[in-house]
């Protein structure tokens, strides 16, 4: 049979972190791959305590259908949450969705036409790089330097860009740099958009995952426009797994993205929204952040001592303040992809650089590590088998 796939699927490509995780299914690979939370990073007793509550006192509310919006109780507990956060006012309204990559994908979906333009960080989010793919739109990647993305690249995109209508950003510990944009580059970056009437994506699945420096108020603290639409998610603070990520913007845009997700999945698992309500409201979440910023910082040194002590010296790496992620970069003219592919030999798994650029095609010698998933011994043992295969390939 000649499967005839639509103009905007034909041309998407599996996602390589995917690919690669089909290797790590062998468990003596060492995963640097996944984005995923540390194992001791689940309030697993707390989830099912509450689950057994919900499912004895209101099992039919659990399980029956909801409002597209979102459970109520938990939609006003995330806006209390951000408000005291400055990230939403009483000019915004908030709907729960199926993680945050749903936030940034029906973000997408209500503003930009076939072709139209949206510009992101160069390298950025393979999830989302996709999904805007999938919509036709024109991708414009836009380098960064340690402060964020670059001003004056953000001027030339739009120069060379037909219908630039979003600018898609994650300023707290970027995926996949690890990379936290400055306070004044997020003034000048909201300007810019202002001034270019651009609508910005802020998108902030690690912003409670800092376990360094000082907080930095988020993109939306600044809009006094309606310009920006902020996606949180508690996908890294409590569960992948369950889903639920939220979506806090004007009323306008939340009505829009409200038809749009009732056409997609009509709303986000209630039972799940139920438990995050109860984490929220009936326990310690902010010392469960603290325990979460604990268990990252711990395994962000070893990583980052493993590195320093086992690497080339002409490697040179990211040092994030919070979040998952080590941004690699080997000398240049090096073969990035031969890299990836003797560390999976040496039974340790990066995800190539290419995975985040906008065009898949581009030249890179970059790679990205994750320090949450593997455990202290395997992040140890990992960054000494990397660091032989870099002083082999790079010297010393």
């Amino acid at each position: 049979m000649n499967y005839k796939f639509s103009d905007k699927i034909s041309g998407l490509k599996p996602s390589a972190i995917r690919e690669i995780l089909k290797a790590t299914a062998d468990p003596n690979i060492i995963a640097f791959a996944a984005g995923n939370p540390a194992p001791d990073a689940f309030p697993v007793d707390v989830i099912k305590r509450f689950t057994d509550e919900i499912l004895e006192k209101n099992p039919i509310a659990a399980l029956q259908y909801g409002a597209t919006e979102g459970y109520t109780p938990l939609r006003d507990a995330v806006k209390k949450r951000l408000a005291a956060q400055n990230s939403f006012s009483d000019r915004d309204e908030l709907i729960i969705t199926s993680g945050g990559q749903q936030a940034s994908e029906l973000s997408c979906k209500i503003f930009l036409n076939e072709g139209d333009t949206l510009i992101c960080e160069s390298p950025s989010f393979i999830g989302c790089l996709n999904a805007f793919r999938s919509y036709n739109a024109n991708l414009a990647g836009v380098e960064m330097d340690d402060e964020g993305i670059s001003i004056a690249g953000l001027e030339e995109a739009v120069k060379s860009n037909k219908n630039c209508k979003l600018l898609y950003i994650i300023p707290n510990f970027q995926n996949p740099s690890g990379r936290c944009m400055s306070a004044e580059r997020r003034k000048a970056v909201y300007e810019f958009a202002c001034k270019n009437d651009l609508i910005i994506i802020e998108d902030n699945p690690y912003g409670e995952l800092r376990f360094g420096g000082e907080d930095i108020p988020s993109v939306k603290s600044l809009d006094t426009e309606g310009r920006v639409i902020y996606a949180g998610s508690f996908s890294k603070v409590v569960s992948p797994g369950m889903r639920i990520g939220f979506i806090a913007a004007a009323p306008e845009i939340i009505s829009k993205i409200v038809v749009c997700k009732q056409v997609s999945d009509v709303h986000s698992n209630i039972l799940a929204q139920m438990i995050c309500h109860k984490i929220l409201t009936e326990y310690d979440f902010d010392s469960h952040i603290e325990m979460l910023r604990g268990i990252y910082k711990r395994k962000y040194t070893i990583m980052a001592e493993g590195i320093k002590e086992h690497f080339s010296s002409k490697v040179k790496v990211t040092e994030p303040q919070g979040g998952l992620f080590i941004w690699g970069t080997l000398p240049e003219g090096s073969d990035m992809l031969e890299f990836c592919r003797k560390a999976i030999e040496r039974r340790v798994a990066v995800v190539p650089g290419t995975a985040f650029l906008t065009d898949e095609n581009a030249a890179t010698t970059s790679f990205r590590m994750n320090f949450s998933t593997p455990s202290d011994e395997q992040l140890r043992e990992g960054c000494e088998i990397l660091g032989k295969l870099t002083k082999e390939l790079y010297g010393e």
